[in-house]
């Protein structure tokens, strides 16, 4: 999985990458900071590698990963020259989904581009920006198709040549490409092809002060109204301290625990964004264990067995026979591998399995 985040000069974007990656990204209290796209590969927390790494004592332990991507803080007037971001959004046009950080808090040592803190007018600057950077796109794809579509040469040219035109009309209107829904699979298909910045899920993540954490943000009218925006959206909101990330980020995971539990918080902020992100993109995890390695695999839900077993490898689909599955909480209470096999727990599914969040899978291929 790869997010990119966004989000306007000095909102804790660069502060929120520092915390998650621990990558050291450049972080200050005055805007573009942040000169050159900052890369982090962050492990995804997964309590059940450890207990079936020390189950089949194994040599090595994989978790899933998840790609963070962090650029210059974008203005008003980004797609116009204006600022850093710009130049960089190219980098996030991969991305599965992007985390937008939304500063939440006051603090007059902090500036803030616009002068004064408006969740609602700057997620509305971050996208217009964004659709902008969309409409540089279609505009080129569009003088590159636009020949070979009004010479009638092509009927593919020529559908593609109107959908790119329809789309342009839509973002121009100020909407985002996402809500532009193509009515046969083809288009849709070629939609997706293009990775438009506004056709990907977003996910808001509200940067509140410490205080604001214990009851998730509740009492913060900034947070209400990004919750808002959100649920018009169908985006996903996680509330977030990245201040508190960044001295967590240097804690041992007992010690991180227990701060966590002094501020009556649960689950830290990282945990929090790969729950939104894992929800939001429709993802989960199976699981395969021995001694060589226990490892997690990020599948999507309603996956089916022979798909799963390609994220491990092309042959295992191509030559897929069958999967013997188990639940991992199953397999530990058996004790054994032998143990859960007498017991009939150990299933043999086939091609049409829909493999579930926690199942331990051995595949079976020939090729």
């Amino acid at each position: 999985m790869k997010l990119g985040i966004v989000g306007l000069p000095n909102v804790g974007k660069s502060t929120l990458f520092n915390s998650l990656t621990k990558a050291g990204a450049a972080s200050a209290t005055f805007p573009f900071c942040t000169i050159d796209p900052n890369i982090g590969i962050v492990a995804v927390p997964d309590e059940r590698l450890k207990l079936l790494s020390d189950f089949s004592h194994s040599k090595k332990t994989t978790p899933a990963v998840i790609e963070f991507v962090d650029i210059a803080g974008l203005v008003r007037g980004a797609s116009k020259g204006e600022g850093l971001g710009n130049q960089f959004l190219a980098n996030i046009r991969e991305c599965d989904a992007i985390v937008h950080v939304v500063r939440c808090f006051e603090n007059e040592n902090i500036i803030h581009v616009e002068g004064s803190i408006d969740p609602a007018r700057d997620i509305e600057t971050i996208e217009l920006e964004l659709i902008f950077a969309d409409l540089e796109v279609l505009e080129r794809r569009i003088g590159k198709t636009a020949k070979t579509a009004k010479s009638g040469a092509s009927k593919d040219a020529k559908r593609e040549y109107d959908l790119l035109c329809e789309l342009k009309a839509h973002l121009e209107n100020g909407q985002k490409a996402m809500s532009f829904v193509p009515e046969d699979e083809e288009n849709v298909k070629f939609k997706e092809s293009l990775d438009l910045l506004t056709d990907k899920p977003v996910i808001y993540a509200a940067n509140v002060e410490d205080s604001d954490l214990a009851d998730d943000g509740a009492s913060n009218e900034y947070v209400a109204t990004v919750r808002e925006i959100a649920a018009k959206e169908g985006a996903e909101v996680f509330v977030i301290s990245a201040q508190i990330e960044e001295e967590i980020a240097e804690l041992e995971d007992d010690e991180k625990a227990e701060f966590l539990a002094d501020l009556g918080i649960e689950k830290s902020g990282l945990e929090k964004l790969i729950a939104a992100s894992y929800h939001l993109l429709g993802l989960m995890s199976f699981l395969t264990t021995g001694e060589d390695e226990t490892r997690a695999w990020t599948i999507p839900i309603g996956c089916k067995a022979p798909k799963a077993a390609g994220k491990i490898h092309s042959d295992f689909e191509r030559g897929f026979i069958k999967a013997e599955v188990i639940n991992y909480k199953e397999l530990l209470e058996a004790g054994s591998y032998a143990a859960a096999r007498e017991k009939g727990l150990i299933r043999i599914e086939g091609k049409e399995y829909v493999v579930r969040d926690g199942d331990v899978i051995l595949f079976r291929f020939n090729v």
